[in-house]
């Protein structure tokens, strides 16, 4: 589902895209501040400036802005900067695996709990399914605290792979520098940026989701063995050595096509809505009052209050269409367990499925393709088992 994780929010799916507004403004903020900084540092010059006109702040360049030359994670930094994006990936991976895990139990359809009576806002009677915390105590009762982590291993290795994929590809095929183009009159040549910007980045993240994807196979199967108790999955290469046997090279990359097809459609929903509604509806002329953000005199060390909107733009859209891609999610990880030889991927709990269309068919007539997308308020659905007395 990032990149940072891929599985666990889909808007963080789309990495850099997803934030790349969010990016620029902490890029261009940091510059100012390190101009500042460095004039702080200097000796005092023979003849001080009237303070009525004070010198104006050394502009850093878009070059080095955008990490092309001397930025973060190129030159001699690369290398640091990339060891420490993956350490912090492995951190937040780490600490949001049991959301996940409960994600996938539910999203297999294992409900070990009955659901629970309640009143919904209306003062109706519903039935409520367990909640992320009362699932979580009851795997802590089974397994202990660590059984919270079952499946860790694999998908730390994964997002790692991910991450240094990435970073290699950005090295081998650096992007084009993009000026930023904000003006209404210049939205042709804006949309083609737009266009290229994105190309690149789905071309990112295709590479970086097949080379990871084995290592997600193998972590979504030894998570779903708390259905059925099983222990077939216990190590990364044992599973590697298991799937080639069972089911050869494809056995790695069951569930991939509905992973890339969610991805594309979220990288292009995402940044072109965000285009869009920047170009039209954000007014660059928009700016603080005197003594805030917008500085018309020194426009280069503040920043008006277009760009911070901007900037949160596509985080709103990677929310907004992540909730719609994410049946793509649910199809991709229901296909990775399934027909695999444990009970989480057969009869009762799921029937073999030919493809990934017709796991797609199945959870629409049963109206279950947005299956374990709350963990907080889940009613009981008119097509479950389960009803009221």
């Amino acid at each position: 589902m990032g990149a940072l994780d891929p599985e666990v929010a889909p808007w963080a799916r789309g990495g850099a895209a997803g934030m790349a507004g969010a990016g620029a403004g902490a890029g261009a903020r940091g510059g100012a501040a390190a101009g500042v900084e460095a004039r702080a540092r200097d000796p005092p010059p023979a003849h001080r400036a009237h303070p009525r006109h004070p010198r104006p702040a050394a502009q850093p360049s878009a070059r080095r802005m955008d990490g092309g030359s001397g930025g973060l994670g190129s030159g001699d930094n690369a290398p640091t900067t990339e060891a420490l994006f993956v350490a912090l990936g492995a951190g937040v991976t780490a600490l949001s695996h049991p959301l996940l895990y409960v994600k996938l139990l539910i999203q297999v359809g294992h409900e070990p709990m009955p659901p629970t009576l309640g009143t919904n806002v209306l003062g109706r009677k519903v039935l409520y399914l367990p909640s992320f915390f009362t699932y979580a105590k009851y795997i802590v009762q089974v397994d202990g605290k660590i059984g919270l982590f079952r499946g860790l291993s694999p998908r730390l290795m994964s997002n790692a792979l991910s991450t240094v994929t990435r970073g290699s590809m950005k090295k081998v095929f650096p992007p084009d520098e993009i000026e930023q183009v904000s003006n209404k009159d210049d939205m042709k040549t804006s949309l083609k940026k737009v266009v290229k910007e994105t190309s690149y980045e789905m071309m990112m993240q295709c590479v970086s989701r097949m080379l990871a994807h084995p290592l997600h196979v193998i972590s979504m199967r030894c998570m779903v063995q708390f259905v059925g108790r099983e222990a077939k999955y216990s190590g990364v290469l044992s599973s590697i050595g298991k799937i080639f046997k069972e089911e050869g090279l494809l056995g790695f990359f069951v569930g991939l096509i509905p992973h890339l097809l969610g991805d594309v459609v979220f990288l292009w929903g995402c940044n072109l809505l965000a285009h869009f509604i920047n170009a039209y509806l954000v007014d660059d002329s928009v700016s603080d009052t005197p003594g805030g953000l917008g500085n018309d005199q020194n426009p280069g060390s503040q920043f008006s209050q277009a760009l911070a909107i901007r900037s949160y733009t596509k985080f709103v859209m990677g929310i907004a269409v992540s909730m719609l891609t994410y049946p793509f999610l649910l199809v991709g990880d229901l296909m990775a367990v399934n027909n695999c030889g444990l009970q989480a991927g057969l009869p009762p709990y799921s029937p073999v499925f030919k493809s990934w269309i017709h796991c797609w068919k199945y959870l629409s007539v049963q109206g279950q393709l947005f299956r374990g997308s709350s963990l907080l308020f889940r009613r009981v659905s008119s097509g479950s088992c389960f009803a009221l007395e």
